[in-house]
């Protein structure tokens, strides 16, 4: 079967759509072109299975929507699969009728969060033939493309639970078998294949550099904002050793020497120590570099962190959300201290480890006050030279979270026009003007970004040219990225 797994070009004035990869969608004006793991695992374990896969990210590769619309016409592959998120999927089904018309006998495969909370949307709206519900895409499309092979009138429970269909009456069908697997099972990217090579710079200090996923998704899983816990609701990990075997192949095979871990939350106690101390035993810790996101007080000993800098860690990535501790409470982060942050952090700086700190604004139950008191506190972390790098957002209620149905319970909600959602704007009524909000997250970068005490500490914490050209790097997207992307003309 010819299998197309692709990004379309999606058009906006608002910037470059950064899909992949992401748990919150945003458009950017400076974008950066994250390798998608998931997605890049299906294309591999469908072309294991036999199949003609090509990988098409038209984003990454610039594509214009007119060379993206002829090239589907000119290939016209049996399946066209892709991944959408909540603020472009209504772009995406129009792109579905488009596909239609230059190439009927497409079939068309929507996955993603948004679509594995609203699966029925999709068909109501658009000609799509299947979505696929959860993010276990690699199995669930393996298992799907083999139920089309062998005819669509056959038996129900051999198609699994995640894959809804059109059916030839017109009914909206799901299948039944229950998908069952180890992750230990998913065969390594094949990055040649997904073209690894469009994703290699990013913000890594080190280049080349990949992304890998050591679980799905986090062990924690509980925020009530995040999307991505509709896609995994139940954590699987892989195992140390088959996370040290792909990180060996990347660094003979493709010389890669910055990795990020991108499971929501890497595992830590004796799953971290022992893949710590394999890193440092096959000596992968004087060859590449790791970077992870980590829950705040998941680590409580300075040893722990003194082991992953000697296993080649270096940035870690932190949630912190909010200090205020009723807004911890609401979107259940589980941290009784909201300060404990500060304690991490110091533990993490002592190790030679660089902590970047998440924050978002936004909660309709805060005041002016509340957010204030965030700001403030993240303000005298990044300029005491506690963390190095942030991010703060808008805090959105995507489908399927339990922040979304909250907001349909109290009346939060002030447009379900999806095209909205792109963290350009709130979308949840609040205390809080939009205007005050865009200014504390505009305001976070720009006077973080220009602090005398934050740069000296920046430049002293340098240790070799790939820090001076990281800090580079940093101030570019700065300055032509998030001060444009919540600049004060957006307001």
């Amino acid at each position: 079967m010819k299998i197309f797994l692709s990004y379309p070009p999606y058009k906006s004035d608002k910037g470059i759509a950064c899909l992949t990869q992401n748990r919150q969608f945003q458009w950017f004006n400076n974008p950066s072109y994250i390798p998608p793991v998931v997605p890049m695992t299906a294309a591999t374990k469908l072309k294991q299975d036999g199949h003609d896969v090509t990988w098409n990210d038209a984003i990454a590769q610039k594509w214009t929507y007119r060379q993206f619309v002829e090239n589907i016409k000119k290939l016209k592959p049996d399946l066209w699969i892709t991944e959408v998120k909540t603020p472009i999927v209504k772009q995406a089904w129009k792109i579905i009728g488009e596909i239609k018309k230059v190439s009927p006998q497409t079939q068309i495969v929507l996955m993603g969060d948004h679509v594995t909370a609203m699966p029925e949307e999709s068909f109501e709206k658009s000609a799509v033939d299947f979505t696929v519900i959860g993010g276990d895409y690699d199995f669930l499309l393996s298992n799907l493309v083999d139920w089309i092979q062998r005819g669509k009138d056959h038996d129900l429970e051999k198609l699994t639970h995640g894959v809804m269909f059109r059916a030839a009456d017109g009914q909206i069908k799901r299948g039944k078998k229950q998908l069952q697997y180890e992750l230990d099972d998913v065969p390594y990217i094949d990055r040649d294949l997904t073209k690894w090579e469009l994703y290699q710079q990013h913000w890594f200090r080190r280049t080349p550099g990949t992304y890998l996923m050591s679980a799905r998704d986090c062990w924690w899983g509980k925020c009530t904002f995040c999307s991505w816990t509709t896609l995994y609701p139940k954590v699987k990990m892989r195992t140390p050793e088959n996370v040290l075997d792909e990180i060996g192949i990347l660094i003979e095979k493709y010389g890669v020497k910055e990795i990020m871990d991108d499971a929501g939350t890497i595992p830590v106690g004796e799953w971290l120590r022992k893949f710590c101390r394999g890193m440092i035993e096959r000596g992968y810790n004087k060859k590449v570099k790791m970077n992870c996101n980590l829950r705040a007080g998941a680590i409580t000993k300075q040893e722990d962190y003194d082991l992953m800098g000697k296993a080649g860690f270096k940035l870690l990535l932190y949630g912190v959300e909010s200090v205020n501790k009723e807004t911890l409470r609401r979107i259940n982060k589980g941290r009784e201290n909201p300060y404990d942050i500060v304690k991490d952090c110091r533990m993490a700086k002592r190790a030679g480890l660089k902590p970047h700190l998440t924050v978002m604004m936004g909660y309709p139950w805060e005041t002016e006050k509340d957010a204030q008191r965030t700001f403030d506190f993240i303000y005298k972390i990044m300029v005491r030279g506690l963390a190095d790098s942030l991010q703060a957002t808008i805090v959105v209620p995507y489908p399927g979270t339990p922040l979304f149905r909250q907001c349909l319970e109290n009346d939060w909600l002030l447009t379900k026009d999806w095209d909205r959602f792109d963290m350009r704007e709130s979308v949840m009524k609040s205390g809080i003007s939009n205007k005050t909000i865009m200014n504390f997250t505009h305001d976070m970068y720009a006077k973080v970004a220009t602090n005398p005490k934050f740069i000296w500490h920046q430049l002293a914490s340098m240790k070799d040219f790939y820090d001076f050209w990281y800090i580079v790097k940093v101030a570019k997207q700065m300055m032509f990225g998030k001060f444009r992307d919540f600049g004060k003309r957006n307001i």
